[in-house]
């Protein structure tokens, strides 16, 4: 498969994703970047992540994670962000859940929307989160169904179909993961939490196969 350069005419994108943490652990570099070339960004998260730190309460938890997004999404030049309340861990593709999408869509009218991978593994061996097959499998689903849909759909993940080149924009990405400090320390404490955001920036910013860059983000062409 021939990876090509992303789209570059346009202006504002639309990410769609399931918790807080989910555009730092693959996009957030390629955001880096597009926001320092002026393009605005917006992010939606279905759910607060009110489930996602052990031993913390969800009441306690999903504000605090709700927090840590809006720091991490201001490290990359992201000013609007928002959670939409549906329950963490328990998320399907529901109406409800469709129509808001449709709803945000339609609202934020960008030229482009980012979402998540939604396979059931991102490699052999390495499943993928249930809320992630259930919200990606939601926005094909309301996307399919809008009738006048943005001009394009990309996910984040494997199978890339095309790449952003980010060499200069990583250590963005590094410090805006690195904003969710209580979610990764609690998920690694043996692992200083810059650390454990260095080596999965690394991880998910490395070459893409047949694209001319030394670090890229890879995204998928889903609707388009």
């Amino acid at each position: 498969m021939t990876v090509t350069t992303f789209p570059t005419d346009w202006n504002s994108a639309l990410v769609l994703v399931a918790h807080p943490d989910d555009p730092e652990y693959g996009m957030a570099a390629a955001v880096a970047r597009w926001t320092s070339e002026g393009r605005i960004v917006t992010y939606a998260l279905a759910t607060s992540g009110e489930a996602g730190i052990e031993g913390l309460a969800p009441e306690e938890c999903g504000p605090l994670r709700e927090d840590e997004q809006r720091a991490s999404a201001a490290v990359v030049g992201v000013d609007e962000v928002e959670f939409w309340g549906f329950p963490d861990s328990e998320l399907f593709n529901t109406p409800e859940l469709r129509a808001k999408i449709a709803e945000t869509i339609a609202r934020v009218n960008p030229d482009i929307v980012l979402t998540l991978f939604g396979g059931a593994e991102w490699m052999p061996g390495r499943p993928n989160q249930r809320d992630h097959m259930e919200f990606s499998a939601a926005v094909l689903q309301a996307w399919d169904e809008l009738a006048s849909p943005p001009r394009l759909l990309f996910a984040n993940g494997p199978g890339s179909t095309h790449a952003v080149d980010v060499e200069g924009f990583t250590e963005k990405a590094v410090e805006s993961l690195a904003e969710h400090k209580k979610y990764l320390g609690v998920l690694d404490p043996q692992t200083p939490v810059i650390d454990q955001a260095r080596i999965q920036v690394a991880a998910s910013t490395g070459p893409v196969e047949d694209f001319p860059a030394e670090r890229a983000t890879g995204f998928t062409l889903l609707r388009g």
